[in-house]
């Protein structure tokens, strides 16, 4: 019996959708999102924070967009809150993808800061996905306090994100600009690549920015 509809589940689906093997996880799911039924709410968000194959939990968020989102989103909400990052970056994963706007005040600054870099990427795209017109430069000026974090994915990750706002975030980029840490000033360079043309590759030099701010700070 499952406590979102009171429904009964069939019990091979729910032992198929956590057993031992992938592939069998990813039909199940595969099922689950064909045949959306509301009784597997609280099973399959349950499994998105503990599911370990990309694939699968891919299939997860699909099938809980396939739900009402008047009863995933509230749902999904309260695992911004969970102690288990995994839940966190899933539900922030599946908010984006369901696009709601009415989300946008669960995007916190702590999300957007969150110590663990797959949490704080899944927010970094939730919120430029959620944000409303008005809130866009706010939102490119507390992004921008994470400039020169983490590796060079989790940099291209804000970096993308940021350049989404689109010309909203040239007053960022030009404070980070003058930032005294070369490595913020390389990550705001290649970030001001990305908004100028999009597919252009990611290029991180924080070796060329050591040099720019010694050729600034020479005498003349």
């Amino acid at each position: 019996m499952n406590s979102t509809s009171g429904k009964s589940v069939d019990p091979r689906l729910l032992d198929a959708l956590s057993a031992t093997d992938a592939s069998t996880r990813l039909q199940a799911t595969l099922a689950a999102g064909t045949r959306p039924d509301p009784a597997l709410l609280d099973t399959l968000i349950d499994r998105c924070a503990v599911e370990p194959d990309f694939y699968v939990r891919d299939m997860l968020t699909w099938a809980l967009t396939r739900l009402p989102a008047e009863l995933t989103v509230p749902r999904l909400r309260t695992e911004l809150d969970s102690d288990r990052t995994q839940a966190r970056s899933q539900a922030l994963h599946t908010l984006s993808k369901i696009g709601d706007p009415a989300v946008w005040p669960a995007i916190t600054p702590a999300l957007l800061r969150d110590p663990d870099d797959e949490v704080a990427r899944s927010a970094w795209r939730a919120a430029v996905v959620l944000v409303p017109d008005d809130e866009r430069a706010a939102l490119a000026g507390e992004l921008a306090t994470q400039f020169a974090r983490g590796d060079r994915e989790v940099r291209r990750s804000l970096s993308r994100a940021l350049a989404a706002l689109g010309e909203v975030i040239v007053p960022v980029l030009r404070r980070a600009a003058g930032s005294t840490d070369p490595e913020v000033r390389a990550h705001a360079q290649a970030t001001e690549q990305l908004l100028r043309d999009p597919d252009a590759a990611f290029d991180l030099d924080v070796d060329a920015a050591k040099r720019v701010a010694a050729l600034d700070g020479a005498p003349c």
